[in-house]
C-alpha cells in the first residue's frame, strides 16, 4: 500500500489555493473583451441576465453550507452572505439590469438564461449540498481573486460603456468592500480546518471546480453571442 502523502503546511496550502487564480474567469476571452470595450450592448445584457441566475442561487448554496456546518460561529458568520444577497444584493443586480436596458420582468422570468448557465449553476448548488461543508467554503474562495476584477469592471464600464447608467455599478460598489473581509475569513477557515492531505486536496479541487463553473457560464454567453 502506498504511503499517504504528508499534509501541507498552512503556507503551502495558501499558496496552492492562491495558485488557482490562473483558472479564474478574468482571463476568459469574454471578460477580456468586455474590459477592453469590445462587447456589444446585447452581449452585456446577456451577461447581466445570465449572471442573475448565478446571483439568485448564491443564497441557496450558502444555506447549504450553513446547514452542513457543525460550528455555530462559522454558521453565524456565513449567514452574512445570505443577508447581503437577500437584503439588497439582488435588488442592486436588478438595478444593473435596468441600467443596461433590461426590464425586471425579462430578468426575473429568466427568458435569457442559457442552458449552459443553468447546468453550471445548478451543478454548483448541488455540489455545495452534497459535498462536505468545508469543500463548499473552499469553492467560495474565488472571492480571493474578485475584488480587483470587479474594480476593473466598474472602470471599464464607466470608460467604454457610457450608455450604462451610473446606478448600474451599485452591486459592485457595495460588494467590493465586503468581499475582501469575506475572503480573508474564508481563507483562514479553510487553512484551519483542512488539516489532512485529503481535506487539503479536496479544498484545492473545490476551488478549481468553482473556477470551472464561472468559466462555463462565460462559455455559454460567449458562444451565444457569436451565434447571433
Amino acid at each position: 500500500m502506498a504511503a499517504s502523502r504528508p499534509a501541507l503546511t498552512r503556507t503551502e496550502l495558501a499558496g496552492a489555493l492562491h495558485a488557482q487564480a490562473s483558472r479564474y474567469w478574468d482571463k476568459h476571452p469574454f471578460h477580456v473583451r468586455l474590459h477592453a470595450g469590445g462587447c456589444t450592448p446585447g452581449e452585456i445584457r446577456s451577461w447581466v441576465a445570465n449572471r442573475w441566475y448565478y446571483q439568485r442561487h448564491l443564497s441557496a448554496k450558502n444555506a447549504a453550507i450553513v446547514s452542513a456546518c457543525p460550528l455555530p460561529a462559522v454558521r453565524l458568520r456565513w449567514l452574512d452572505r445570505i443577508a447581503f444577497q437577500d437584503d439588497g444584493g439582488l435588488d442592486d443586480w436588478l438595478t444593473l439590469a435596468a441600467a443596461a436596458g433590461l426590464t425586471a420582468d425579462e430578468v426575473l422570468d429568466e427568458r435569457h438564461v442559457l442552458r449552459g448557465t443553468r447546468f453550471a449553476v445548478d451543478a454548483y448548488v448541488s455540489f455545495c449540498r452534497t459535498r462536505p461543508w468545508l469543500e463548499g467554503a473552499a469553492a467560495a474562495l474565488t472571492e480571493l481573486f474578485s475584488p480587483k476584477h470587479m474594480a476593473d469592471r466598474v472602470h471599464a464600464w464607466r470608460t467604454h460603456y457610457d450608455w450604462i447608467a451610473p446606478s448600474g455599478t451599485a452591486y459592485f460598489d457595495n460588494r467590493i468592500p465586503v468581499v475582501a473581509s469575506d475572503s480573508s475569513f474564508t481563507l483562514d477557515l479553510v487553512l484551519t480546518h483542512a488539516v489532512t492531505r485529503e481535506q487539503q486536496d479536496a479544498a484545492i479541487a473545490a476551488l478549481a471546480y468553482k473556477c470551472d463553473v464561472l468559466n462555463a457560464i462565460l462559455d455559454a454567453v460567449d458562444y451565444a453571442g457569436m451565434s447571433r
